[in-house]
């Protein structure tokens, strides 16, 4: 079992108790902002091991008679059909999911807001679909005087030129799929708004990273800025916290840099400062979770490393900056770290030449992957002319964990020969060996048949949260049942063929 570092119980006490508090402040509407990801945060629950990826939606399931939600996505956004990697989907997919994700768990979501709205033809078609299926779209422009003419930002001309959206509960969460979203902006044009009706609502912003309590060299902060590699975000103590209470807390680039503008837009909508720092501001507690500073330490860890290896693939799929890689590569370096920190590295690549070995004078390209099982056992698989690297891997790992042979065939030959003879002739496939998401579908109609195969199946929720390392970039098939299986996949930034486009 994985040794656990954080107190998802405690965390969620602290959280709504300290909500509630500013909720008090607020004098009846509190306007928060939440960055990150209220759901399926599987970042914190890598640097935080315990960390359940929903406690945060159980905070404020606990609040949700009390709780108006407002989603915001950029139309920007939505005309790039800007990406969510960790599902697959782009933004405005991330919405509708979002919407979904939020009714179960009783969190009614019926307001969303295009920001920076200019009439562009993928945002219209959007706004037409939700409000087909009964959701009400508000539309706000670019804000005039942003950011330099506060005068103008907080007149009828800015804020007050944006629709205002009903709100009727005490705290209003703001939220939205990535940053850019519009979230401050929705929040401070209601405030605006407010104000103009004699209503004194507040601000806070929900984050959970960077954690403020925890240092400036932790890791778990430090992998939060790998992660934010490609916006440039750097972990800085918060100099305004220090002058104003004498104590040092931590916070990143973007937010310190905002603040005075933030601070004066404040004081000409409230006519008062509310705050004196960008933690004060804040309502995050995550760090009154942690429980075991050594193993979240660690996690962090090995999170840099996973960092670099993502946003060096993503460079030579094009997704990502050369400065942003060899950024993600500095912070590692930085942090003292090196790839082979990260357990299953060093074993794919000795699985690799093992398979090099045994190819000699077979004319086909070898990948190889490996995986740390919870008990720490580390298991490998290489592709074949039947399997992907990940679809052996993943079969293996099964067999060790329900005490099969390694060689019994799980999959029986029949249908895997029928399924690559469908690829082959029918469906005239360039690659015919079965992906990992083709695997899973196999190993779960040979539980009809065979006793193995239903015993290995009941062991793949085990392998949740196991870390994976391949030493080439999986295809769109083994990156769908990677990502389905909830693993912490690296790979090599190597394509596993020359071939420019690799479906499989």
């Amino acid at each position: 079992m994985k040794t656990i570092g954080f107190d998802n119980e405690r965390y969620l006490e602290e959280q709504r108790h300290y909500i509630l508090e500013r909720v008090k402040e607020s004098d009846g509407k509190l306007y928060l902002e939440c960055g990150g990801k209220l759901l399926f945060d599987y970042h914190a629950s890598r640097v935080l091991p315990g960390f359940d990826p929903n406690v945060k939606m159980r905070v404020f399931q606990s609040l949700a008679d009390d709780i108006d939600v407002i989603v915001c996505i950029h139309s920007g956004d939505i005309e790039r059909r800007k990406m969510r990697s960790d599902f697959g989907i782009t933004y405005d997919a991330d919405v509708f999911k979002m919407i979904d994700d939020f009714a179960k768990w009783g969190l009614a979501v019926n307001k969303v807001v295009i920001t920076r709205y200019d009439g562009e033809m993928k945002s219209a078609q959007f706004k037409q679909v939700l409000e087909q299926r009964g959701i009400t779209v508000y539309t706000h422009s670019y804000t005039r005087g942003y950011p330099t003419d506060v005068e103008t930002i907080v007149s009828d001309e800015g804020y007050g030129a944006n629709t205002y959206i009903e709100t009727t509960a005490p705290v209003v969460l703001v939220t939205g799929p990535g940053p850019g979203s519009g979230k401050l902006g929705t929040c401070l044009s209601q405030m605006y708004h407010d104000y103009k009706m004699g209503r004194k609502s507040r601000y806070s912003k929900f984050e959970t990273f960077p954690i403020w309590n925890l240092g400036i060299d932790h890791p778990v902060n430090i992998a939060y800025e790998s992660a934010t590699a490609d916006l440039g975000d750097k972990i800085l103590i918060d100099h305004f916290h220090a002058s104003a209470y004498g104590t040092l807390a931590v916070s990143y680039s973007r937010d310190l840099e905002a603040f005075p503008l933030l601070r004066r837009i404040l004081l000409r909508i409230m006519g008062e400062e509310p705050y004196k720092s960008p933690t004060q501001m804040g309502v995050n507690r995550c760090g009154f979770g942690i429980i075991d500073d050594d193993v979240v330490r660690k996690a962090g860890e090995q999170e840099i490393i996973r960092r670099y290896y993502r946003s060096s693939c993503e460079y030579v799929q094009g997704i990502a900056t050369k400065e942003t890689a060899d950024r993600s590569r500095a912070i590692m370096e930085e942090a003292k770290l090196d790839p082979d920190q990260r357990a299953v590295v060093p074993a794919a690549q000795e699985a690799l030449k093992r398979g090099i070995e045994r190819g000699k004078g077979v004319n086909r390209i070898v990948c190889a992957a490996a995986l740390e099982l919870p008990t720490g056992e580390i298991v490998t698989g290489c592709n074949s002319p039947l399997l992907h690297a990940s679809s052996a891997l993943i079969l293996n790992a099964v067999k060790v964990l329900a005490g099969i042979d390694h060689e019994v065939d799980l999959i029986p030959p029949a249908i895997v020969q029928s399924v690559t003879a469908m690829k082959r002739d029918v469906l005239k496939g360039r690659g015919v060996s079965l992906n990992l998401d083709e695997t899973l579908i196999c190993l779960a109609m040979s539980r009809a048949i065979s006793e193995d195969a239903r015993k290995a199946s009941e062991e793949l929720p085990k392998l949740m949260g196991c870390e994976v390392h391949m030493t080439h970039i999986p295809s769109s098939g083994d990156s769908s049942g990677l990502r389905k299986l909830l693993l912490n996949v690296t790979s090599d930034p190597r394509f596993p063929t020359s071939n420019l486009y690799n479906p499989a």
